[in-house]
């Protein structure tokens, strides 16, 4: 193996027998409080993987899936990931600010006291989610889609809804 090889190969983290490099296949991994800063993670499969309390700011998560994972508490301002799939994960005291969620799929979050302020949410399916007491300042909701969610006691100050889905939603914002 040449050297630059070698130092690549050096250079991958793993945590838990989990290879940390885009698309790695990690379902059910434990990375709980993992450092994770950073890292390109695109369209790794962390299905059903704990990750509560891990540092996830700035991550690249494009296309990655996340499906029924635990993020309860995890850090993750400015997470970059487009197209990721969560749903049925624990996002619950998550820390989102500033995240680029476009066209991700959150339908059946539990999104309880999740901090997305500022987080761009375009095209998002948050189909059944649960949205309470959520910090939303800022938040684009541009054509995302809350059908059946349940969304109550949220902070909406500067937070829009541009031709979002709303139908069947308990406690969504009227007449956007």
């Amino acid at each position: 193996m040449s050297a630059p090889a070698l130092m690549r190969a050096a250079a991958v983290k793993v945590v838990n027998g989990c290879h940390l490099w885009p698309y790695a296949q990690c379902p059910g991994a434990d990375l709980r409080g993992a450092d994770l800063v950073g890292l390109d993670l695109r369209g790794v499969d962390f299905t059903g993987a704990d990750l509560r309390g891990a540092d996830l700011r700035s991550a690249n998560l494009a296309g990655a899936f996340l499906d029924r994972a635990d993020l309860s508490g995890a850090s993750a301002f400015a997470l970059n990931a487009p197209g990721v799939s969560m749903r049925g994960a624990r996002l619950v005291r998550a820390k989102l600010q500033q995240a680029r969620l476009f066209r991700a799929d959150l339908s059946g979050t539990d999104c309880t006291e999740t901090d997305f302020e500022a987080a761009r949410l375009n095209m998002t399916q948050f189909v059944g989610a649960r949205l309470v007491r959520a910090e939303l300042q800022e938040a684009k909701f541009v054509t995302a889609n809350l059908r059946d969610a349940v969304f109550q006691d949220n902070h909406l100050k500067f937070t829009i809804f541009p031709d979002a889905e709303m139908g069947g939603c308990s406690g969504c914002p009227k007449d956007w």
